[in-house]
């Protein structure tokens, strides 16, 4: 009988496509030199299947099942809180017994800072005194015990509950889990920990895939909550396969511009909660700050001229933020004008140029154009359209706009202000903070409350005719 032989094959590190052979550019995902060689196991040897339940079907037991007709008292989910009510806001209400959560960030950005003083509220509140002594155990693969000691001391973080090490071989960090039971386990980061039986190098696809099924598994038949750290590539996004993200419970990301103090926490995917939830943090020599008022501190710097400034409601999960679009045009004697934009998708800055060129006849082609949002926040939404178009216009007539004034509206190819989602959330957020005037989509006068919102004066607009006649 043949012996089964290990195989060279080849592994993109962007989706985790296989190939016997080496491309020059990966045919799923069209990454240019991601595909890596690894050297492949005997089948039955790998997998994390085989390694941690350890039987075969003959001899499993039946699974459990679960009746749906049980109370909403029995089904409930049992969470943990971290002392920090931004990250427990994005998590959903806390950290879930047995969940397994995925943090990724470029490096510098705080995620370390975030976990162990999450560590601190974990510890705080996840203790048992009848099942444990131990609420946390942080593993990281990165560094020294004396150099995670030092920053937790730095942090003034000093907890007998919280238990650090430092280990990158994954059985080992498995048996130290089992043998101590805490209720969270932080893993740093997940590109560092490696399977002994496996060829391939730490971070490459089939050790990320595989290590995050050993750490699943556990986390599911122990109930230990278990927190992963992933690197990130140039491009933003999770290093590793894709499988990775499916995998988890919780898929968050730590975004910031090393110009600003401030970092963003967004849950990109939440099982036991709302996706695209925002927290808001500012770095500071103690340590990350919760911000918890961020519309304020946004605004607290605008200036007194306000030609080409408009303000945005934006909705970011189920929290409105308000922020400051600018817009500065300049004349120009290039003949292909420059479009630079912060902050916001530069394709959908030049879709609406050409919605108002054509509909206003505005001449923008003979100038460039600059855009930016202040504080280096991020806006996908597409409602953002009607105050980056009050911006543009603002700046190119030399008009400033109204300081009590807010926009917010979706631009259509045919000139037309289609309706936004949360309509009383903004203007809720508005009142808050003194503002008095907002420029509304027609179509969403029947979603807002004339009683609640009494004291606003609410400008409807159907079209971007309208938008310029203000």
């Amino acid at each position: 009988m043949a012996k089964n032989k290990t195989r060279t094959i080849y592994s993109c590190q962007n989706c985790g496509a296989q190939r016997s052979k080496w491309e020059g550019r990966c045919s799923d995902c069209g990454a240019w030199n991601s595909l890596v060689e690894e050297i492949q196991s005997p089948e039955g040897s790998r997998g994390w299947l085989n390694n941690t339940l350890g039987h075969n079907s003959s001899t499993a037991s039946p699974f459990k099942t679960l009746s749906l007709d049980q109370s909403p008292e029995t089904l409930q989910i049992h969470r943990l809180s971290t002392g920090i009510s931004e990250l427990n806001r994005v998590l959903g209400g806390g950290l879930v017994h047995g969940s397994l959560v995925l943090l990724g960030g470029s490096p510098g950005i705080g995620k370390s800072t975030l976990l162990l003083q999450a560590c601190l509220g974990l510890a705080q509140n996840a203790l048992d005194p009848k099942t444990t002594s131990t609420a946390v155990l942080y593993v990281s693969a990165e560094e020294s015990m004396d150099q995670t000691s030092s920053r937790a001391h730095r942090l003034n973080i000093r907890s007998s509950l919280i238990r650090i090490a430092s280990e990158s071989n994954l059985h080992t960090i498995i048996a130290q889990a089992k043998s101590i039971r805490p209720k969270v386990l932080v893993v740093d980061s997940i590109q560092t920990v490696y399977l002994p039986e496996l060829q391939a190098a730490p971070g490459s696809v089939s050790q990320v895939r595989e290590c995050c099924g050993h750490l699943m598994t556990m986390a599911k038949t122990e109930g230990i909550a278990v927190i992963l750290v992933g690197h990130v590539t140039k491009d933003g996004n999770i290093a590793g396969p894709k499988v990775l993200e499916h995998m988890v419970d919780c898929v968050l990301s730590f975004e910031g511009d090393s110009s600003y103090s401030y970092r963003l926490l967004r849950s990109l995917k939440n099982r036991f909660g709302p996706a695209l939830e925002l927290g808001i943090f500012q770095m500071s020599s103690l340590g990350l700050e919760e911000v918890l008022n961020p519309s304020e501190l946004f605004l607290e710097e605008r200036g007194d001229s306000l030609i080409g400034s408009a303000i945005f409601p934006s909705v970011e999960g189920s929290r409105p933020l308000l922020c400051e679009v600018q817009a500065l045009t300049v004349p120009t004697p290039l003949a292909m004008p420059r479009r630079t934009a912060l902050g916001i998708d530069v394709g959908r800055l030049n879709l609406l140029i050409a919605v108002i060129e054509r509909h206003l006849n505005v001449p923008l082609y003979q100038a460039d154009l600059f855009t930016n949002v202040v504080g280096g926040l991020k806006i996908m939404e597409p409602s953002v359209d009607l105050a980056i178009a009050a911006a543009i216009l603002s700046s190119e007539a030399r008009k400033p706009l109204d300081a009590k004034t807010c926009y917010f509206g979706e631009l259509g190819l045919t000139g037309e202000v289609r309706g936004v989602s949360f309509p009383d959330l903004r203007v809720k957020e508005g009142l808050k903070l003194g503002f008095k005037n907002f420029v509304v989509p027609l179509s969403n006068k029947k979603h807002l409350s004339v009683s609640e919102l009494k004291s606003a004066n609410l400008i409807f607009v159907s079209d971007i005719r309208s938008l310029a006649k203000l």
